[in-house]
């Protein structure tokens, strides 16, 4: 019997794992790909770079390098997470693809199946505690749009990009203008790819400098004292953003954030493109045909290529039979920050607070504190009899 199975070897079952080592606490991770950090290391684009400084970045008790950059490359941030595992002496099972986690009331244990996908080998492990850390990221997300069947051109989703290298002088559509999808129009642009992005949803867009500024603020002043100072500074750099075909939400960046997870655009320069002409907003699609897209502004325009940087979606209920206290059917916590850890009989999630890696370290310290807690407390029960 195992005492802690981690499903994840991502940045949560990683930071999770590190935690229960420190406390002398055996665990195993389960990861169905073939390495850690997968998602960073297979289905990221060349130029990622993390978007909050560094001090927000770090996963719990290892501070990065002090000559590492404010803000950090992906391949900078994986050679981070590849220290990490070696410093805590993290040993992930690979190819591990779990099939179904339930819980046995009478024993008080998780059983957890996997699917060995070198040998298609079934692995049964019984563990006391069980963390899901298969995070927010799991799945791509491709939303359904009229006509896509039908066109004759290039379509992929933000995690199979990796350049902009063989786009040059073709008509690219981006959908979708987060952090992705603007960072992948101004690559695209740079590679001298016709380039338009289509912005269906409000959007706050604010320089590195600005956010940086917004995160230090918050550690002293709330919201309502921080959103109005960051968004003025903004409307002095940028202006208007409808002058570009964007929307602000009438809410603040860092309220949005700390509310409901959606992060602010942080600028690479695609606003200076969008401003000289380089790259065009656009509006909803409302169909596709052939090569050719309608939008909701009831323009069409003929593209070679379409990249959906529409995000991802939790896959944890594909496999977690209970746990409905936990999480919902999207896989979701049921349960607002900062309550949306643990569940009950030993059940906790790591990452899924919507709070990038500055959540995933508290996810991860929390998890690991309160299975300690329940250990040292059974054995002092155990002492009495």
């Amino acid at each position: 019997m195992e005492v802690v199975v981690i499903v994840g070897a991502g940045p949560s079952g990683l930071a999770t794992s590190a935690c229960l080592n420190l406390l002398s606490i055996p665990n195993i991770v389960l990861e169905r790909e073939d390495c850690c950090a997968s998602l960073w290391k297979n289905k990221t684009y060349d130029r990622l770079k993390l978007h909050l400084a560094k001090q927000f970045c770090q996963l719990p008790h290892m501070p990065y390098p002090s000559h590492f950059p404010t803000f950090i490359s992906r391949e900078g941030f994986i050679r981070y997470l590849d220290d990490y595992v070696s410093h805590f002496r993290i040993n992930p099972k690979y190819c591990r693809s779990v099939e179904s986690a339930s819980y046995d009331g009478i024993v008080g244990k998780w059983r957890v199946t996997a699917k060995n996908t070198i040998s298609n080998e079934i692995e049964v492990y019984i563990t006391k505690f069980l963390v899901v850390a298969t995070g927010e990221n799991s799945e791509e997300f491709v939303p359904k749009v009229p006509g896509l069947d039908s066109f004759r051109g290039e379509t992929l989703h933000s995690s199979n990009y990796k350049n902009g290298g063989s786009y040059k002088e073709k008509n690219v559509l981006v959908v979708g203008c987060g952090n992705s999808g603007m960072e992948i129009a101004y690559d695209q642009s740079n590679s001298g790819a016709r380039t338009s992005i289509v912005a269906r949803n409000p959007v706050h867009v604010l320089p590195k400098e600005l956010v940086y500024l917004g995160m230090l603020l918050l550690k002293v002043l709330p919201f309502e004292m921080v959103d109005p100072t960051v968004l003025m500074l903004s409307k002095l750099k940028y202006g208007d953003l409808s002058n570009y075909g964007l929307r602000r939400p009438q809410k603040g960046p860092f309220y949005l954030k700390a509310t409901t997870g959606r992060s602010p655009v942080i600028d690479v320069g695609t606003m200076e493109k969008i401003d000289r002409g380089e790259i065009q907003v656009l509006p909803s699609i409302s169909n596709i045909n052939g090569k050719d897209v309608l939008f909701s502004n009831g323009k069409t325009y003929r593209f070679d290529a379409i990249i959906f940087a529409t995000g991802y979606k939790s896959t944890a209920r594909n496999w977690l039979k209970d746990g409905d206290d936990l999480l919902n059917q999207d896989g979701m916590p049921k349960s607002s920050f900062p309550n949306h850890w643990k569940g009950k009989d030993g059940l906790y999630s790591a990452g899924f607070a919507c709070k990038g890696l500055y959540g995933i370290s508290a996810d991860a310290q929390n998890i690991a504190n309160d299975i300690s807690l329940a250990l040292n407390t059974k054995k002092e029960i155990n002492l009495l009899y």
